[in-house]
């Protein structure tokens, strides 16, 4: 025998009825009106062939009730369920009358058991607290015939009445707890489903600020170093045309890097046919800081660097060290203006801490601040938060002249 898997199909006929559960119930939906008055009018046809076929002489307690107080009795005990699901204790209320005279009367027409339809309603659809007065409503025309017509004992009578009540009270609790639990788990999927979209397009919005950053980035700096070299070379060409010829290669070899990198990044982006590119895509990192150097020096802008400690970061706080130092310095080559140097000062610490000092001495005009940078300076200062870091940004302070960033990312927090 095959072992019974979680995942099993369900059965033909199961999967047949509940299909066939779902229809009736879209139906119903959608045309309560004529659901209902089908159901009331089998019920009506009911009643009214008892009356006419003389069936509720056997039950009868006297037969000589006359002919149109058992029409309407008929009518008024069946035609009502026609609102019982949206005034059910309306229904039952005048149903009662009705049920009430049938006691009186003796003729204990069939059609009085209707009312337990109306009570399984209540138990459905309204306060658990009106199936008090509903049972007493139902109870007494049970305590009218027995102190009138004295046929049966009084427990026997209330007893087999109560156990009818109870009967259609526990129905209609159970089908109205397992549609709460239905509704429950529909309403839930909807806030997942809708939670899932939301985290989607949160992602999505991330991703695209992240490639925001790094195009910033990328572009940002490897303009400004060839503006530099271009700038360079135009005043070399006329007195020195090999300096200019030097120019003009390094600005080949820093537009092929910055296309190269452009490619990768874009690369990361066709999710469709590469979708765990964005994982294997190598980042910049600490020992791309020299290839960053050279450039910005062959641009025109003098860098000196002092490094204390040995750097043992992982590769998400190297990208942050590596982009802080780029932004900054292409900042400088930017607005520093002609003669100005730079000077880089890195403090490794213990458990992946790190200081960074970027400093540079520009004629002190600059206001690449946040308003009027747009990506650079938010750009790492988000890049800084993701550390649980902090970042300044601003002018030295007086006599310098110049500007200062100044980074420092703590200790890793143990996992």
């Amino acid at each position: 025998m095959n072992p019974v898997t979680e995942d099993r199909a369900p059965e033909p006929l199961t999967e047949y009825a509940h299909r066939l559960t779902r229809r009736l119930r879209a139906f119903d939906r959608r045309h309560p009106l004529l659901w209902d008055a089908h159901i009331t009018g089998f019920w009506v046809t009911a009643a009214l062939i008892d009356y006419v076929s003389g069936g509720w002489r056997h039950n009868a307690h006297t037969l000589d009730v006359p002919g149109w107080l058992l029409l309407t009795l008929s009518l008024g005990l069946s035609v009502p369920l026609l609102w019982r699901r949206t005034h059910p204790r309306a229904v039952l209320a005048a149903m009662a009358l009705f049920a009430l005279v049938n006691a009186w009367t003796g003729a204990a027409l069939q059609a009085a058991l209707l009312q337990l339809a109306v009570v399984y309603h209540i138990a459905l659809r309204r306060a658990l607290r009106d199936l008090w007065w509903a049972t007493a409503l139902v109870l007494a025309p049970v305590l009218v015939s027995v102190a009138r017509h004295g046929e049966g004992t009084w427990d026997q009578q209330i007893g087999s009445q109560l156990m009818s009540i109870t009967v259609a009270v526990l129905i209609g609790i159970t089908v109205r707890t397992r549609r709460n639990y239905t509704e429950a788990l529909e309403d839930r999927a909807r806030r997942l489903e809708t939670e899932r979209d939301q985290q989607a397009r949160l992602a999505t919005a991330a991703e695209r600020a992240r490639i925001a950053r790094e195009m910033h980035d990328i572009i940002g700096h490897n303009l400004s170093v060839i503006t530099g070299l271009a700038d360079g070379g135009r005043y070399a060409a006329a007195k020195s045309p090999e300096r200019a010829a030097q120019a003009l290669g390094a600005i080949a070899t820093t537009s092929r890097q910055a296309l190269t990198e452009l490619r990768r990044l874009l690369d990361v982006m066709r999710e469709e046919e590469q979708p765990d590119q964005a994982d294997l895509t190598p980042q910049p990192g600490l020992t791309d800081l020299d290839q960053l150097l050279d450039g910005v020096r062959s641009a025109g802008l003098p860098v000196r660097t002092t490094t204390h400690g040995s750097p043992t970061l992982p590769p998400g706080r190297q990208l942050t060290v590596y982009r802080v130092i780029q932004e900054a310095l292409t900042n400088t080559l930017k607005h520093a203006g002609a003669g100005a140097t730079a000077e880089i000062e890195l403090s490794y610490e213990d458990k992946g801490a790190v200081s960074v000092t970027i400093t540079d001495t520009g004629n002190g005009s600059r206001t690449d601040s946040p308003s009027r940078d747009g990506r650079g300076l938010p750009g790492m200062r988000e890049r800084t938060a993701l550390y649980g870091g902090t970042l300044e940004a601003g002018p030295r302070p007086h006599p310098e002249q110049g500007w200062r960033v100044r980074l420092h990312l703590p200790e890793e927090t143990p996992q």
